[in-house]
């Protein structure tokens, strides 16, 4: 160690570059709630001595598998399994998923330590299959550790920490599939402006959405993700998805003013996040992901349990190894050309709602129940064909030609419950939307949709009142008003505000109908 802290692993000068020494060298308080308040501020962000205290000291803290390899196995096993090869030559473990290692602040011996350190873990946790952030949070713990065994150690105890309320990095390519998806539910949620975009100039949505590990474990310049990481290890992989959120969200705010034109999306994130300092600084990108009212960690908990089952359900397994992305079923993929037909919306116009709908349904093909073209104007008779599907997607198009609808989460059958009465049922995945027709619209506004303010955990009555149907009507949306309101004869609707979506008008606020659509949602494998 030099004066200032630095092992013989960073490059100095580099690091007196992107974060200059010059913070407090002891941290006295023990409190969690006041270590999350000091992390979030940045309390260790500019000593170097700090930060290494703080990493040892909270890493150390993570409750672990009672076998968790330390320093003194990294001393035994890596002349077995380095031998006599170059360490800038070593191979990177298969999980790692041909990820480059960010060098950050190392020089080149630190660069091929960290290559050492990833073979020694591969060494170690064969159970690991899929992994491609560990190079990143290896090269950023070796920076602060006082030799290759101990960032291994350290490296080590977060992969093995098995508080199960408590998850930190992805080691499956299920785990990772799911985070994904979760993220792109996330953003549906959080960041619809930024969606809006991404649908607009993208041809797969989801393809851009799995690349959002990337931006934090890659992409973000050293300064930044250190900062990230000193939150994550205090609060955990929420601050993950907050801070790729609010990524997303100043990604937005440069590229809308430009033409809603990209040949590659994806590339354009990337390059902005390596480059995020010219856009915004440390604090400002963690003060608006703080900003973002999230889901509670329980209900985000909820959420990738869903995802990951829907996974499975598609043969996704914890043991499989990473597949090509292009093998991925990606969500604007789901809806073909040559099987899609509709009279109310275009194979453009579905694949626009397809974005919007959650990530595990995303997944299938739409699927016709019902159309007043082929099976009459008759809401008997529309929920004869959508019972049994779950969830269902509702379009209608007015005789002034205006389309707008809703995705209903739940099974139509649950109004049977309230013996013949009106009541309401759904979940907080439900929403309503109204789309533009208009091929000279922005991209970007042809869709407009609603959304609940909550997936699980419901604040209020008027914020649950999502759906209901009767003999004589069927109602999306209450609470001080309604969505939508169709007659028994599918002839006459009206839609206004609601508290439960917050929404406008979806179309005239009185209208007559000229057709009604139900879709449901069919597994390509099943097809």
């Amino acid at each position: 160690m030099d004066s200032q802290g630095y092992n013989c692993f960073v490059d100095r000068d580099k690091m007196n570059t992107a974060i200059q020494d010059l913070g407090p060298k002891e941290l006295s308080c023990t409190e969690l709630q006041e270590l999350k308040q000091l992390a979030r501020q940045g309390y260790w962000a500019h000593s170097h001595t700090l930060r290494g205290k703080v990493y040892q000291r909270l890493i150390r803290d993570i409750p672990c598998r009672t076998v968790t390899p330390d320093a003194s196995v990294y001393s035994d096993i890596v002349g077995k399994i380095v031998g006599k090869h170059s360490s800038s030559s070593l191979p990177l473990p298969e999980f790692v998923d041909n990820t480059q290692v960010p060098s950050y602040c190392l020089n080149t011996r630190g660069e091929g330590a960290v290559r050492k350190i990833l073979l020694c873990i591969a060494n170690q946790f064969p159970d690991i299959s899929f992994c491609p952030a560990l190079p990143a949070v290896v090269a950023l713990l070796l920076h602060y550790s006082i030799d290759e065994a101990e960032c291994f150690e350290k490296a080590c105890r977060i992969l093995a920490c098995n508080d199960p309320s408590k998850k930190l990095i992805d080691q499956s390519f299920l785990a990772f599939e799911s985070s994904c998806m979760t993220f792109g539910d996330l953003v549906n949620k959080y960041c619809q402006a930024a969606h809006k975009l991404m649908v607009a100039v993208s041809e797969d949505v989801l393809q851009v959405y799995a690349d959002w590990q990337r931006w934090l474990f890659g992409e973000l310049p050293l300064n930044y993700f250190a900062r990230v990481f000193d939150v994550f290890l205090v609060e955990g992989y929420k601050v993950l998805y907050r801070v790729a959120l609010a990524i997303l969200k100043f990604f937005h705010k440069v590229r809308a003013g430009q033409p809603l034109e990209s040949d590659n999306v994806k590339q354009d994130i990337r390059t902005f996040v390596k480059d995020i300092a010219k856009t915004v600084s440390p604090e400002k990108l963690l003060e608006k992901a703080f900003a973002i009212r999230l889901f509670s960690r329980k209900e985000i908990q909820l959420l990738q349990m869903a995802n990951e089952k829907a996974l499975k359900q598609k043969g996704i397994t914890v043991k499989q190894k990473s597949v090509s992305l292009s093998k991925r079923q990606f969500v604007h993929l789901a809806v073909h050309a040559e099987n899609f037909h509709s009279e109310i919306v275009s194979v453009k116009e579905m694949r626009d709602i397809w974005s919007w709908i959650p990530e595990r349904f995303a997944l299938c093909q739409p699927l016709l129940l019902f159309s007043s073209l082929q099976h009459g104007y008759s809401l008997s008779r529309f929920y004869f064909q959508c019972e049994g599907h779950e969830p269902t997607l509702l379009l209608i198009k007015t005789t002034q030609k205006e389309v707008c609808g809703a995705y209903l989460s739940t099974d139509w059958s649950e109004r049977n419950k309230f013996g013949g009465k009106l009541g309401f049922f759904g979940t907080g995945e439900c929403f309503v939307f109204r789309s533009s027709l208009s091929s000279s619209s922005d991209p970007a506004d042809r869709l407009s949709p609603f959304l609940a303010t909550r997936h699980f955990n419901l604040p209020s009555k008027t914020e649950s009142m999502f759906m209901a149907g009767g003999n004589d009507c069927l109602i999306i949306g209450g609470g001080g008003g309604q969505a939508l309101y169709i007659d028994g004869d599918l002839n006459r609707g009206r839609t206004g505000h609601c508290d439960t979506f917050n929404n406008q008008p979806l179309c005239s606020e009185n209208f007559l109908i000229a057709a009604v659509e139900a879709w449901g949602f069919q597994d390509p494998d099943t097809q």
